[in-house]
């Protein structure tokens, strides 16, 4: 899954990807950038 990395300023692939549930129902990715760190977040469609 490619997110984008506010750090870097650019989209890169999410490690240690996890599929997560927002408390509106929808769901996202939850993981790490894989150059510097960060906490990356990508929310994905209501289905």
């Amino acid at each position: 899954m490619e997110g984008y990395c506010v750090k870097c300023k650019s989209k890169k692939e999410i490690s240690g990807a996890n599929e997560v549930t927002m408390k509106n129902g929808r769901k996202a990715m939850k993981g790490k950038c894989p150059s510097c760190g960060t906490g990356m977040f990508r929310i994905m469609g209501k289905a």
